[in-house]
C-alpha cells in the first residue's frame, strides 16, 4: 500500500473552524469537505508545508495566522485508492477571516462549529484528524 504524507490545517476564528469543499479539479475526494490540506513536498517539514497550503488555497500569510497546535500524527488507509495517507494535523488561530481567498482546489468554504463536522460529507477521518488538535494543551 502507497503511502502519502499530507498536512491537514485547521483555521479558527471565533471558535469556528473553516472547511472546504473540494473542487473537480483535484485529484482525489472531489465534492468533499477538509482543511486546508496538501501533499508535503521533499525538503519541507509539515509545518512548513502546512503555511505553504495555507497561503495556496486561502491567501493567508504567515503574519495572519498564530500557531495554536500541532497534533499527533494520525494514518488514514483508504482501501478504495490502495492508499494509507499518514496526516500531520495542525491548528491556528486566523487574525482576520474577511482575508480568506479560496483558490481552484476548492468550490465553497464554511466556518462552522467543529462539532458539526459530522453534518458534512469529509475526507475520510476529518473529524478524528480535528481531535489530534482540538485541546489546546
Amino acid at each position: 500500500m502507497e503511502e502519502k504524507h499530507v498536512v491537514t490545517s485547521f483555521l479558527e476564528y471565533n471558535n469556528k473552524i473553516l472547511i472546504l469543499r473540494r473542487s473537480q479539479a483535484v485529484g482525489t475526494y472531489q465534492g468533499k469537505w477538509a482543511g486546508v490540506s496538501g501533499y508535503i513536498e521533499e525538503g519541507n517539514t509539515s509545518f512548513e508545508q502546512s503555511l505553504e497550503e495555507i497561503r495556496e488555497e486561502t491567501g493567508l500569510s504567515h503574519d495572519d495566522l498564530e500557531l495554536i497546535k500541532e497534533g499527533e500524527v494520525l494514518e488514514v488507509v483508504d482501501e478504495d485508492l490502495g492508499r494509507k495517507w499518514i496526516v500531520h494535523p495542525y491548528r491556528f488561530r486566523v487574525k482576520d477571516p474577511t482575508r480568506v481567498r479560496i483558490d481552484w482546489e476548492h468550490k465553497e468554504a464554511k466556518w462552522i462549529l467543529p462539532q458539526d463536522l459530522v453534518k458534512y460529507s469529509t475526507v475520510p477521518k476529518l473529524k478524528e484528524t480535528w481531535q489530534r488538535v482540538e485541546n489546546e494543551n
